[in-house]
């Protein structure tokens, strides 16, 4: 066992503020757009060892905190097929200037032969015939076809393809279709079809809009527009193709935090005076540990009552209340009077008749007359009869003591200011609080609250009317009674 025991303790501490929203799970496999937000997980392992060294036992805690921190958003590429992003030329952007080049004839029209397209250039599909194109959507008699590479994006997390286009299909039999494909080097990562108006809707002019989910890495997208002419009047006329990709982008931060906690128990190699005058650093103290790990400490301020006039007199107040449920009934200390009182007037009687009958036989025995004593012979020793009396020693005549008065009982006042002196501690009883505090208990019981008062003024004396007047020298008094009377007279007039 431990005679004695001293605990020095290193702590290191990290605070780690995070505001966040969890997002939902974004596996690396996901298909589609992740909610965008940040996700922390957090581990904590604890490892516990000890280490013996003969004068001390090292225990050592470690605390690894291993904070796993996910933040995911959602990136926009651009139209890539707008030529100001660098994606594609000016022959293949989407404003359907020029004709991208694929399967089936086609027209690049303008002005009036674009309809509700507007004045500008945009395309149509001219093909009648009903093949499957080279994406492998069936109905086709036209399509305008590109590729575009995106993989200078990194995209490895998934995402979504949107697309716009403005169509105006003149001929209710035809049809309009818009397909894309995504691959990964050679792979296809999505392959996806939208009919915008079908053989036998009369669609009109209508602006479309669709988007197709992908999951992993994609590096390139082709694009396909195709349909049909079926009456071979005025084809499907398109024109404004947008395509935008969105993907996840998803980071990861790890960050370990290591807490190590020391505990090292000295065994029986301290003084106790040491070990004392280190707990009284500890218990009156704070330890600080600053950014650099360096340890201080620094005094602890105990809190300073503030004490004035009126906070002691309530206090008194308070205390006297109590004191004054204990005060006796005026009756009762009437009655306990007077029976002291008769009790001393009995006493003083007895007293008085014991001391007369000890005087009558004192008396009696010097009545003797002094000339038969003459008479009798020198030489004879007179003996004594047994029936004469024996001289009685006169007793010391009896000193009547004043009279004790009781001692007056303090008041409850007295008492509450009593106690509120005595409950000061010992070890603050001459600090400057305490000391203040006895000075205004003593006013208070002296009602001398105005002693203090800043405008008390003081009357000024005339020093010089008092250094002026003479003071009779005593011994020169008695000097001149001793020329006009005699020792006797002196003495008499002492009484």
């Amino acid at each position: 066992m431990y005679n004695k025991l001293l605990y020095l303790k290193l702590c290191l501490f990290l605070l780690l503020v995070s505001f966040y929203s969890k997002a939902d799970t974004c596996l690396p496999d996901v298909e589609g757009l992740c909610t965008p937000g940040v996700t922390i997980e957090e581990d904590v392992t604890v490892e516990k060892t000890e280490e013996d060294k003969g004068t001390e036992i090292i225990y050592t805690t470690t605390t690894t905190t291993t904070t796993t921190t996910t933040t995911v958003t959602n990136e926009d590429s651009g139209d890539i097929l707008d030529g100001d992003n660098d994606y594609v030329t000016t022959s293949k952007e989407g404003d359907m200037d020029y004709d991208w080049g694929g399967q089936g004839p086609a027209n690049i029209p303008s002005g009036n032969s674009c309809y509700g397209l507007g004045s500008d250039k945009c395309a149509q599909i001219t093909g009648g015939g009903n093949s499957t194109s080279t994406m492998g959507v069936d109905g086709m008699g036209t399509t305008f076809v590109q590729t575009v590479d995106i993989s200078d994006l990194s995209i490895d997390k998934g995402g979504q393809v949107k697309y716009s286009i403005e169509v105006d299909k003149q001929d209710a039999q035809d049809r309009i279709y818009m397909h894309i494909t995504g691959t990964n080097g050679g792979i296809t990562v999505f392959s996806g079809t939208d009919v915008l108006s079908e053989s036998g809707v009369s669609s009109g002019y209508q602006s479309y809009n669709g988007a197709f989910d992908f999951s992993g890495v994609l590096k390139s997208l082709t694009i396909e527009i195709g349909g049909r002419d079926i009456n071979l009047a005025v084809g499907p006329l398109f024109d404004d193709v947008s395509v935008n990709v969105f993907y996840n982008v998803i980071n990861t931060i790890i960050e370990q935090q290591i807490t190590s906690v020391e505990e090292i128990v000295y065994l029986n190699i301290f003084d106790p005076v040491e070990i004392e005058y280190a707990t009284e650093i500890i218990e009156f103290n704070d330890v600080v540990v600053d950014d650099a790990g360096d340890v201080s400490f620094e005094p602890i301020e105990p809190q300073q009552e503030e004490v004035t006039y009126e906070t002691v007199e309530v206090e008194i107040q308070e205390i006297q209340t109590d004191f004054e449920v204990d005060i006796p009934e005026p009756e009762i200390q009437m009655a306990e009077m007077e029976m002291e009182i008769e009790l001393e007037i009995e006493t003083e009687l007895e007293e008085t008749i014991e001391v007369a009958s000890v005087e009558e036989p004192v008396e009696e025995s010097t009545e003797k007359p002094v000339e038969e004593a003459k008479e009798e012979p020198v030489e004879e020793i007179p003996v004594e009869s047994e029936s004469s009396p024996k001289p009685v020693e006169e007793k010391p005549e009896e000193v009547e003591e004043p009279e004790e008065k009781p001692a007056k009982e303090p008041s409850a006042k007295e008492k509450a200011a009593t106690k509120i002196v005595k409950d000061i501690d010992d070890k603050e009883r001459y600090d400057d609080t305490a000391q203040t505090k006895t000075l205004l208990v003593m006013q208070i019981l002296g009602d001398t609250k105005t002693f203090f008062t800043p405008t008390q003024s003081f009357t000024e004396v005339d020093v010089g009317e008092y250094l002026n007047k003479t003071i009779d020298d005593q011994y020169g008094m008695l000097f001149d009674m001793a020329q006009e009377n005699t020792i006797q007279d002196m003495i008499n007039a002492q009484y």
